[in-house]
């Protein structure tokens, strides 16, 4: 099973949101189904605070990442008007994934708080695991047993 906290599952978060971002940033109009208005904006803001958290729970050097998301916000709505997707680019929505990576990046000190009592709680669990199976191993030393 895959360990929640591991820099591996941090990693993979981040590759299936970048991959993420792909789609609905340059999914054709046709593809995109109808939503109420500001439903864009919400998911440009939401979209890039989730780039920012799981880059930095990757690990990845927060100025590398903060200077690719903010490059990648403009960059990402214009290819939207030059690649022929038929979208529109909006400086709008660009200005909406800059205020989704501030805040990611302000969410991150707090979850990591968060996730720092969560991680002891689990290790304490290993730790006991590990302890009751080497407490048995003696038991059964002393006693003769085999398991």
């Amino acid at each position: 099973m895959l360990d929640p906290f591991s820099p591996r599952a941090h990693r993979a978060s981040f590759v299936l949101s970048c991959v993420a971002s792909l789609v609905i940033l340059f999914t054709p109009p046709a593809g995109v189904p109808e939503s109420p208005p500001g439903t864009d904006k919400l998911v440009h803001l939401v979209l890039f605070a989730v780039l920012t958290l799981t880059g930095r729970a990757a690990r990845i050097d927060h100025r590398l990442l903060l200077s690719c998301l903010v490059c990648y916000a403009p960059l990402s709505e214009a290819l939207q008007q030059l690649l022929p997707v038929h979208r529109d680019a909006e400086a709008m929505d660009a200005i909406t994934d800059l205020c989704g990576i501030a805040v990611g990046q302000a969410l991150v000190v707090p979850l990591r708080r968060i996730t720092r009592g969560t991680r002891s709680q689990n290790s304490h669990v290993r730790v006991s695991k590990h302890r009751s199976r080497s407490q048995s191993h003696f038991a059964n030393r002393e006693t003769g047993s085999r398991e």
